[in-house]
């Protein structure tokens, strides 16, 4: 394959010249020789190399020497001076104060990372987090070329032949031409600008040594205004510490660098029709017209250009004036991807803490994701892309390592902050006319397949479905131009082919969520129309625009023809618009409705809350399914109304507005109110842990806080046991119930993998629950301190407190003991098997008396013997208003048994629960104690528990044969038969 500098061009090869062939010797002779006259041979030869196609410039300055290279020409100094004071004065430009000024003004600029960065955490210089992505020299045959069909193979795991790396750009190319020109090309979110970020801040550093200045462009920028200007003075404009140094660029042998970011912003014309020639820095011309003469080597020709632009603009600059393409691959190793995500997550600060058990998480957390990786490779597939990457870490910080309250970010946010950062600004195609948006384009042609797939419940998609969504309004040229650029520059960026096996020929979307976000973008920004729907919001605003024109001339008109007809036509008029506008009221309404029902989906009630199915999907931890045979492609879109719903918050939809894609106010105001009522209602039914915790994130993410106090007031139980709560979540729940002041008749919390933590974010919502399930956590001694100063609180309402399984230990039974002698509120306390002991139940005895409200006391499986027992039951019997005391499963003897034996409630004013009978009686608890072994059982002693069983069997035993009752004695075995049931299940394993 020949370099582009070895293809055959018209008009640039040196042999086209007309006349005699010289040698380069006598070319440069001629050139430079004073004596040459003008209207001689020379002249014509110098006009040839100029323009190959025999036009002379009027401008040509005189006794410049040019010698052919690849991708233009390059221009030096014709009568150079000597060698040394050059050399000298070079010395003196690079190390100006100017430009040591420039290298600290560009250091700041684009070391500057934005908010919708730092706002994840810690932000990271380009110097400490940063790795280049595959960079694969490339060539006009293969730009030109068809391209094939978009599998993993050709895009993700063909190993890039012919890389090159960021420093060796400008190298000589296979021939031994020195390159001026790179094309630098890459479909969105390929890390073009990062790239280039990079390389200047490397400059700035001092590891560009290649380059003495380094002067960038953003043709974003350049493309707004067409106002004349000269290069010089546009680079003034631009860096005004490089004014001293612009007028010596040409004249001495400084080693400049062009960057060029964004060339698909200009609208270029190489034609010399279009586009004149100029050499001279100091003459004003459009923007566009110096890029076009920098190009072509004519204007600043010892300057090495670098170009950034994305592949459907690569056309616009002739291949003659490029010497290098270079495509940038992304991270289609998954090495690099690994690297990344080592160097992203593992910064020191990046957890939030320095503690080592969160580095140790944190550390945990990166093995999971690099394992997945390896083994997953529809996440690897999206990580192709660097863009992505960058969403995981923001995604896993947000899931991991939010604990503010309320939560600095949505789910919501990160992802409409996330296209925001890669497509701000972006328009499709700078040709076309109409100018739409990007992000505009992709939610009315993705979000539609995105939808699509939504409510069949679909993930993947064949190449028909693409057609019905890109293809079938396809009806003028310009729409044909604008789908061509977004397949050649987008698509990938959201579409991906799908590596199940069997589906290989499908696309799915690059990040699951990213499916369910776009179609939620799609019916908020009004997409989802019937055709009458479209023809009517056409008309409504011609006849809207006019009316008042029409108006003036129908009021003319009835002044000199009174016609009658003519105030029905009128009042006609008038009616449509707003007709209209009730039909645009209720396709508000079905939004809404839209929005309620995907919300409370029943088939959906039995998976994972929505944070954890995002973990799951980044990660590779499965979460449970509804039904264990269901098929795979059993898609949930759980994610879809809540996508919905933070839509319509504040902040997203300004992002939104930048991008193109307008919600307006009076919008989110009218779906508020129209789903209100439904979201109520619907709240109010019985909901699975799951379920209510996705409603809570939905909530969190619709950012209204007077819709959220409303609907958290029908919330008078909230069960989210065996929710894992993590910090997010915990800040999540507080932030919400934060909305509003109310009392929570009960809060569930159990099985929560809570901490001490947890307590102290959820604190203010804990004040204010009279029932708090707790058990089943690993809530220690550390916890009990902040338990301690919840129930001592002022404001405290707590009634029943439920701390079962969980490892208090005694140094926890301190803290409680003492909130206990404190507390005016607590009439239930529950602290079986929490590893008291004996000396914990002591302390607690030591601060009952001290108590006035306590009703009901559980100490049970504590491993209490009968000294212990017996000195509480005592100051139970003196507690002005203790009615129960749980002692069963302790290890209290015969002896002792027989004296608590002898506590009556009538006489001695407290219930003791210890065994299954009462003398020669059943004990009317049996049942209950019963109860709460099975329900403990998976998290209690196996074999313990049968010897507990054990004994109880034995007793009942006993005690019937005691007794001559017949009905008593049926009532024990009736017992009897129960306890051996359940020892025969515990045997077996099936209990």
């Amino acid at each position: 394959m020949q370099c582009p500098r070895c293809l055959p061009q018209a008009g640039t090869r040196w042999s086209r010249i007309q006349g005699p062939k010289l040698g380069g010797r006598e070319i440069m002779h001629m050139l430079l020789s004073p004596s040459s006259a003008p209207g001689a041979r020379s002249s014509f030869i110098l006009g040839r190399i100029l323009h190959p196609a025999g036009r002379l410039c009027s401008k040509m300055p005189p006794r410049r020497s040019f010698a052919r290279y690849q991708g233009g020409f390059q221009e030096s100094a014709s009568q150079p001076s000597s060698a040394r004071p050059g050399q000298m004065a070079l010395r003196n430009v690079v190390s100006s104060e100017s430009i040591q000024k420039h290298r600290k003004s560009l250091s700041d600029w684009f070391s500057h990372q934005p908010n919708e960065e730092r706002q994840f955490g810690p932000s990271f210089s380009l110097d400490t987090i940063h790795v280049d992505p595959v960079i694969r020299e490339s060539s006009l045959e293969e730009i030109l070329k068809p391209s094939p069909d978009l599998t993993i193979l050709n895009q993700f795991q063909s190993p890039c032949s012919r890389t090159i790396g960021l420093q060796n750009l400008f190298d000589a190319d296979a021939c031994g031409q020195q390159v001026k020109n790179v094309v630098l090309y890459g479909t969105v979110g390929t890390g073009k600008s990062t790239l280039i970020k990079k390389m200047v801040v490397d400059w700035c550093h001092g590891r560009l040594p290649r380059f003495e200045l380094v002067v960038p462009f953003s043709c974003e920028d350049l493309s707004q205004s067409n106002v004349p200007v000269s290069l010089r003075r546009l680079i003034t404009k631009k860096y005004l510490h490089l004014k001293e140094v612009v007028p010596l660029l040409g004249s001495i042998n400084l080693k400049v660098l062009v960057i060029l970011n964004g060339l698909e912003r200009l609208n270029l014309d190489f034609r010399l029709s279009g586009t004149e020639l100029c050499c001279d820095p100091n003459e004003a011309m459009p923007p566009s017209a110096i890029v076009v003469n920098l190009l072509r080597k004519y204007l600043l020709p010892e300057a090495s250009i670098i170009v950034t632009t994305r592949p459907s603009a690569l056309r616009r600059i002739p291949s003659k004036y490029v010497g290098r393409y270079a495509e940038i691959c992304g991270f289609s190793d998954t090495n690099l991807q690994k690297q990344y995500f080592q160097m992203r997550l593992s910064q020191p600060g990046c957890n939030g803490s320095g503690s080592s058990s969160n580095s140790d998480e944190w550390d945990n957390l990166v093995e999971m994701l690099s394992r997945n990786l390896e083994h997953h490779n529809q996440i690897a597939a999206a990580c192709f892309l660097p863009s992505y990457c960058w969403l995981v870490c923001t995604t896993l910080h947000f899931l991991y390592f939010t604990k503010s309250v309320p939560p600095s970010q949505t789910l919501t946010g990160i992802y409409t902050s996330f296209l925001w950062l890669n497509f701000s600004g972006e328009i499709l195609d700078s040709i076309d006319p109409t100018n739409v948006s990007m992000m505009k384009y992709v939610a009315k042609t993705v979000g539609k397949l995105a939808h699509e797939g939504v409510i069949s419940r679909r993930t993947c998609f064949s190449d028909e479905d693409l057609q019905k969504c890109f293809e079938v309004e396809m009806k003028t040229e310009g729409e044909l131009n604008l789908l061509n650029v977004f397949r050649t520059d987008v698509f990938r960026f959201f579409l991906t082919p799908c590596v199940q096996p069997g589906k290989e020929h499908t696309f799915v979307f690059t990040i699951p969520a990213m499916q369910e976000y776009l179609a939620a973008l799609y019916v908020m920004l009004g997409e989802k129309k019937t055709l009458a729907q479209r023809v009517g919001k056409e008309v409504s605003e011609v006849i809207g625009k006019v009316s008042e024109d029409v108006t003036l001339v129908l009021s003319i008109i009835s002044k000199v023809l009174p016609l009658r007809i003519l105030p029905l036509l009128f009042s006609l008029l008038k009616m449509f618009p707003r007709f209209f506008n009730r039909l645009s009221g209720k396709d508000r309404d079905t939004i809404a409705h839209t929005m309620a029902v995907e919300m409370f989906k029943e088939e959906d009630y039995f998976n994972d809350d929505v944070l954890d199915q995002i973990n799951s999907s980044i990660l590779g931890v499965e979460g449970p399914r509804h039904h264990p045979d269901e098929a795979l492609d059993d898609e949930v879109f759980e994610l879809f109304p809540i996508f919905m719903g933070g839509l319509l918050s504040r902040r997203n939809r300004a992002l939104l507005e930048q991008l193109g894609c307008s919600i307006k106010n009076l919008a989110a105001f009218e779906i508020a109110n129209a789903m209100k009522k439904t979201m109520i209602r619907n709240s109010r039914k019985w909901l699975p842990p799951s379920e209510l915790m996705d409603y809570l994130i939905f909530l969190h993410e619709f950012q209204n806080e007077r819709f959220t106090a409303e609907a958290i007031r029908s919330l008078r139980a909230i069960n989210l046991s065996s929710i894992k709560m993590t910090p997010l979540k915990c800040s999540i729940l507080a932030s919400v119930m934060g909305t509003t002041s109310h009392e929570v008749e009960e809060l569930n919390l159990s099985s929560c993998h809570l901490d001490v933590n947890s307590l102290r974010t959820l604190f203010p919502v804990l004040l204010r629950c009279q029932k708090l399930h707790l058990h089943l956590n690993s809530l220690g001694p550390e916890a009990c301190r902040e338990i301690r100063d919840l129930l001592l609180h002022d404001k405290c309402v707590v009634s029943m407190l439920r701390l079962s399984d969980n490892p208090v230990t005694e140094q926890g039974a301190k803290y409680l003991a003492e909130a206990i002698a404190g507390n005016r509120s607590l009439t239930h306390l529950s602290l079986l098997h929490t590893s008291l002991g004996n000396q914990g139940v002591e302390v607690i005895t030591q601060h009952l008396a001290q108590n006035q409200h306590l009703k009901e006391l559980n100490v049970g499986y504590n491993s209490v013997t009968d000294k212990a027992a017996l000195e509480l039951v005592e100051v139970a019997k003196r507690h002005a208003t203790l009615k129960e005391v749980h002692l069963y499963f302790n290890d209290i003897s015969e002896e002792g048994k027989w004296a608590l034996h002898a506590l009556r409630r009538d006489r001695d004013g407290v219930q003791v629960l210890v065994f299954l009978t009462v003398g020669t009686n059943v004990s009317d608890y049996w049942a209950f104690i019963l109860s709460v072994v099975k329900k403990n059982l998976p998290n209690w002693d196996r074999e313990r528990v049968q010897q507990h069983l054990s004994l109880l069997l034995q007793d009942l035993e006993c005690s019937r044969r005691q007794t001559g009752n017949p009905w008593k004695k049926a009532k024990f075995l009736r017992v009897e038969n129960e306890v051996k049931k359940m020892l025969v299940k515990i045997q077996q394993g099936i209990l």
